[in-house]
């Protein structure tokens, strides 16, 4: 898995240059023998799990080869870029942009080209309205709960901008499906530790019609990037609203 991830010449140079001992097998054994190679998420799938992870708690170095890894894939650089994006919604856009960056230098190293976008010109309201029908085909009944609801005088100095700009504008940009999209929400959160959105963005994969499995396979892939422990407490959490295929 690792050569197919990275190439067997990678896999033999970074073998010869190991300075603890037993560590790359330990690795081999648990992330790549055991996580990358379970069954019910497509490889694809795994790697936009990753790298939401990854960009989400700014871990640039192993970010790097595995942006790497996902051209080597053959997935499209416009989609490693929207991924980036998309975690900037959890993580911050400063998160994105240093790791937009970091994908820009892959890109260049091989010689890879993101394709222009179109300008934008929707309209504020156009995004609100947008971003209101795709919240409630995520969420249905608990899109107006927490800081969500309407009557939370609080919130609703921020969340509109999240509704027009995340759901309205970020989850319609070309280059990543929606049902990566979701996937890429589930990996973040639980990246970073925010078990409510967690809970509610599985939830919200069932409703756009990810299977349970494909959901908990997200929650794994996570844990030899950001941890065991963060992706057991959501799996836990998710246990609360995932019931079995």
């Amino acid at each position: 898995m690792r050569a197919k991830l990275f190439g067997a010449e990678a896999v033999t140079a970074t073998a010869n240059s190991d300075v603890v001992p037993n560590f790359r097998d330990l690795m081999s054994e648990t992330e790549f023998g055991l996580v990358w190679c379970r069954l019910g998420l497509p490889l694809e799938d795994r790697m936009v799990c990753t790298l939401a992870a990854l960009a989400s708690l700014q871990r640039q170095t192993a970010l790097r080869r595995y942006v790497g890894a996902a051209l080597h894939i053959g997935l499209e650089a416009l989609a490693i870029q929207e991924v980036i994006i998309q975690i900037g919604i959890y993580a911050g856009f400063t998160a994105s942009e240093e790791a937009l960056d970091t994908a820009a230098d892959v890109f260049k190293q091989h010689s890879v080209t993101v394709p222009a976008q179109p300008a934008r010109e929707d309209t504020l309201d156009e995004l609100m309205a947008r971003g209101n029908a795709l919240l409630k085909a995520l969420h249905r009944e608990g899109g107006d709960k927490g800081y969500a609801a309407p009557g939370n005088t609080v919130t609703a100095a921020l969340y509109p901008v999240a509704i027009q700009y995340g759901y309205g504008e970020i989850w319609f940009r070309p280059g990543l499906a929606q049902r990566q999209r979701i996937l890429c929400s589930v990996a973040s959160f639980t990246a970073l530790r925010l078990e409510a959105q967690t809970k509610k963005f599985g939830q919200a994969a069932v409703n756009l019609g990810l299977t349970r499995s494909e959901v908990l396979e997200a929650v794994i892939q996570t844990a030899p990037f950001s941890g065991f422990a963060p992706a057991l407490n959501a799996l836990a959490v998710l246990s609360d609203v995932l019931k079995p295929d």
